[in-house]
């Protein structure tokens, strides 16, 4: 956990580093210990809910998420060669559309994302110029901003619940040379929320399975930690090995 907060604070000191022009460019290195990445990335999610209204069941209800492309960033530290944590985060806008018998209501809801998903990951041929990598982990879903769609529900309000959900993840970077990469990957998420209207018509509620999938492309930079904090920030790195 050290290794990976440490792996944190330096994507901040990148970041600003580029944006006030402050640090002189960091040297890339091909295995390097950090790696950012800028993304575009598009959020799939494989919707399927239940609703019901005044706690019973609307036969052929059903809800559906719209797909969005968005801009992403990853931030990934790698402990060695092959062993890595990575953390992607994003915001995103979607729309809830109703489905099915109430597929004449139209859009029946909208909220922003965030998204952040932490994985463990395992990269293979490290050396080699094609470097694919699987990983295993946590995504967490906070919705906030909520809003009613066109009101066809009679709803004065709309309340999404955070959600937490298992992911898997499947990717590739290809080396560029010189610290730069080519990156493609693939994650998959399930995870469960509850949606809940209220209003002149009574309680409506959405017990929904979301399951994203989220597809990227983009570049890499890699680079060693202990170039951009200097040399006692490498030995401190060091240390945690």
């Amino acid at each position: 956990m050290n290794k990976f907060l440490t792996g944190l604070l330096a994507a901040g000191a990148v970041i600003a580093s580029t944006t006030l022009g402050a640090q002189p460019a960091l040297a890339g290195d091909e295995n390097g210990n950090f790696m950012i990445r800028g993304l575009v990335t598009g959020v799939l999610p494989d919707t399927d809910a239940t609703v019901t209204a005044g706690g019973a069941r609307i036969p052929g209800a059903n809800a559906d998420v719209s797909d969005e492309v968005i801009p992403a960033t990853t931030l990934t530290y790698f402990f060695n060669d092959n062993i890595a944590a990575e953390l992607f985060c994003c915001f995103a806008k979607h729309e809830v559309e109703g489905t099915g018998a109430i597929a004449g209501l139209g859009k029946i809801a909208d909220t922003w994302i965030f998204p952040p998903a932490l994985t463990l990951q395992y990269h293979f041929n490290p050396g080699g110029t094609f470097k694919p990598y699987g990983g295993v982990g946590l995504q967490y879903i906070a919705f906030f901003d909520e809003g009613v769609g066109r009101n066809a529900l009679g709803a004065t309000s709309v309340e999404i619940d955070d959600a937490v959900g298992f992911t898997l993840q499947a990717g590739l970077d290809i080396s560029m040379g010189n610290g730069w990469y080519l990156n493609a990957d693939v994650k998959k998420t399930w995870l469960n929320t509850d949606v809940k209207w209220k209003g002149s018509a009574g309680n409506v509620r959405a017990d929904v399975d979301l399951d994203p999938l989220i597809v990227s492309a983009g570049f890499g930079y890699r680079f060693n930690l202990g170039d951009l904090f200097g040399h006692g920030a490498q030995t401190y790195v060091q240390d945690l090995k």
